[in-house]
């Protein structure tokens, strides 16, 4: 199996470098063999006009006008390794030209060669064409083929060159951003270790200008800005928690004690032993109230998710609490939109309505009235509304009372543990919505709003 590179500095440099070498030689080969082929067509027509040229005479003027014209061109002394020109004859001994004789490694083939001549005891290499008189004549013709190699050391010398700059800028330019990387990492290490210490308030540097970097370093400081919150939440329910518990267990150890000083009667003593129970139960309500919102916000209540009519479970849930207003002498109504279907836990959604009838019969006044309406938004959510006529909620504390244990003024002087609302956002939350608090003038409009499908929902 093959290991995927590992992303850093240096293999961001090395494949860079690599491309480039690649894209360079890309361009680099096509043009190298396109100038190779024109120098060979060049080099081939070249000689080929000689040696028609040098042919034609001999066929017009004869051999002697033929001799007297090569060596005049390039005469008798082998000094001119550029270009050879040789007239022989039938026995291979030249008559005409710049070479004693008719070179043994060229034979007596005819046409197109390059092959190593031996001239003035140096082998060159050299392009040739060679032709058959009338008479048994030999013709050839030669240009060595070094006549062009200083243009392609300066070609292999500038491409080596480009290669050498391109892999040197590389090189540097990867350091560079490796220094420049490792540098500011340096600062956001740094910044972490202050964090990890517990200094929680303390945030990742940002740096100057837009970089894929700055946002990596915003998005880790939202992050730790909702960590914060998370913490302090935590840290703010702990104490509620600690604050709530210590009443009731207080009371409870206040009144074993007391059973076990004063030894009361039987009916006395039953008595004291309801009371106690009924501070277990409220100890245990707060515990269950905890665990499901830890269940709901873990996201584990999703399992129970099935298609549910949320205007028939408001109905029933309007139905139950139908008594109870009634011994409040308050008026509790129910109105719907018709079949409103999501897919949700029809147990939690019917365990937030009631915790909304619950404050809401809790705060309403005397002979007050009470309405639950279940209908369909334009933007094409579900709306589950709660409205009463109490003392409602200042708008300051609106976002406040969601948060777990918080109770606001109003709320004072009458029972329960600040986690009603704290569970009815967190079910809205579950079902894609949210808690939403209003005024109604007077009173207050709890409003549970869900989306009609959850995606994921059988995370």
């Amino acid at each position: 199996m093959i290991k995927p590179l590992r992303f850093s500095a240096l293999t961001i440099t090395l494949s860079y470098v690599a491309v480039s070498l690649i894209v360079l030689a890309t361009f680099a080969t096509p043009l190298w063999y396109s100038w190779r082929e024109v120098i060979e067509e060049d080099r081939a027509r070249i000689l080929q006009a000689d040696l028609i040229r040098l042919t034609e005479m001999f066929n017009r003027q004869g051999v002697d006008k033929l001799e007297s014209a090569i060596d005049l061109q390039v005469g008798t002394q082998q000094t001119d390794a550029e270009k050879l020109i040789l007239l022989a004859d039938a026995s291979a001994k030249g008559l005409a030209g710049n070479l004693p004789a008719w070179p043994s490694e060229i034979g007596n083939a005819n046409g197109h060669d390059t092959r190593w001549i031996n001239v003035n005891g140096h082998p060159i290499r050299m392009a040739l064409i060679s032709s058959t008189l009338p008479g048994g004549y030999r013709l050839l013709v030669a240009n060595d083929v070094r006549k062009y190699r200083a243009l392609e050391i300066s070609f292999q010398s500038g491409l080596g060159s480009a290669a050498a700059i391109v892999l040197l800028l590389g090189l540097a330019g990867g350091l560079l951003i490796r220094r420049t990387l490792l540098s500011k990492v340096k600062d956001i290490s740094q910044a972490t270790s202050a964090i990890m210490q517990g200094n929680l308030s303390h945030r990742l540097p940002a740096f100057s200008g837009e970089s894929e970097l700055n946002t990596l370093v915003e998005t880790q400081n939202r992050m730790l800005d909702q960590i914060e919150h998370l913490i302090g939440g935590v840290r703010s329910v702990s104490d509620a928690i600690a604050h709530d518990l210590r009443t009731p267990l207080a009371e409870l150890r206040s009144r074993l004690e007391e059973l076990v000083l004063t030894r009361p009667e039987t009916e006395q003593m039953y008595i004291e032993i309801g009371d106690a129970i009924t501070d277990v139960d409220h100890v245990i309500s707060i515990f269950n109230a905890l665990l499901r919102l830890a269940e709901i916000d873990a996201g584990t209540k999703r399992s129970g998710f099935v298609e549910v009519d949320i205007a028939a479970v408001a109905s029933e849930v309007a139905e139950l609490y139908q008594a109870l207003a009634e011994l409040k002498g308050c008026t509790l109504s129910f109105t719907s939109s018709g079949v409103l279907m999501l897919t949700g836990d029809p147990l939690l959604l019917a365990q937030a309505i009631a915790n909304l009838l619950d404050n809401a019969l809790k705060y309403a006044q005397k002979n007050g009235a009470i309405a639950i309406k279940a209908s369909a938004a334009a933007d094409g959510t579900i709306e589950v509304a709660v409205s009463d006529d109490g003392p409602g909620i200042p708008d300051e504390d609106k976002r406040k009372v969601m948060e777990r244990f918080y109770r606001g003024d109003t709320s004072r002087g009458t029972p329960g543990v600040g986690l009603g609302l704290s569970l009815v956002a967190a079910v809205a939350k579950l079902h894609g919505g949210t808690l939403k608090l209003t005024d109604n003038h007077p009173g207050l409009v709890a409003t549970l709003v869900c989306h009609p499908v959850i995606n994921n929902m059988h995370k």
